[in-house]
């Protein structure tokens, strides 16, 4: 008996090459801009009193690396300069870029390296230990 895909497993399918040729593609034009980039270490630790992400990326100037916190999301990234049509542009290369939850203080996260790692530290707010409230119907 002679299976034939469904719509959805045809879709899945036709999205999963749409995206590998992404990943791909951006692999190759990243590789090729100033001979290639390198790959970032990067490690997250929780204790009692926040996050902790550490990022260091071997050939970049610990100076070049920059964190933003753009909306109530965090970004480390550092930039590559590349010339288009005779202009020098810095091109981002972003090293994370995640959301920060809810239950960290966003006005205290604060940036420092320790030796060649970049140390950014996302300390917990009130929230951290969960949020329970009783509402009474009216």
């Amino acid at each position: 008996m002679l299976k034939t895909k469904t719509p959805v497993a045809r879709w899945a399918t036709r999205d999963m090459k749409l995206k590998f040729k992404d990943i791909v593609t951006s692999i190759d034009v990243l590789n090729t801009i100033q001979g290639g980039v390198s790959e970032p270490f990067l490690s997250m630790t929780e204790d009692t009193e926040g996050r902790e992400v550490r990022v260091r990326v071997p050939g970049v100037n610990k100076n070049a690396l920059q964190v933003e916190v753009i909306d109530n999301q965090l970004s480390v990234f550092y930039r590559i300069p590349i010339s288009s049509n005779g202009k020098m542009m810095q091109m981002p290369q972003v090293v994370y870029n995640q959301p920060i939850p809810y239950f960290v203080d966003v006005s205290k996260v604060k940036a420092t390296y320790e030796e060649n790692e970049l140390v950014v530290e996302l300390p917990f707010n009130e929230l951290s230990g969960g949020y329970k409230r009783k509402i009474k119907i009216g």
